[in-house]
């Protein structure tokens, strides 16, 4: 039983992307499904502004742009400038 406690499964990201939570802060990132976005805080939840989010109506951009909280596991590709 012990054996099984210590051998964890562990989960890694798609290869090319990362969690938020091992970006630094004010890193510039981009989603699977291409919103992007800067890291402001990741501890439990990561707090971040998104920038652009594709295919929304210009009625829902209130709701999806600006300071939002999403998982800091989410996977991401960071952005370099």
């Amino acid at each position: 039983m012990n054996k099984a406690l210590k051998n964890k499964f562990k989960v890694k990201p798609v290869k090319g992307y990362k969690y938020l939570k091992d970006l630094e802060v004010g890193s510039l990132f981009e989603t699977f499904s291409g919103m992007r976005g800067v890291l402001i805080n990741a501890e439990i939840n990561a707090n971040v502004v998104i920038t652009h989010v594709p295919n929304i109506s210009n009625e829902d951009k209130n709701y999806y742009l600006g300071k939002q909280i999403i998982s800091s596991h989410t996977e991401v590709k960071e952005v370099v400038n």
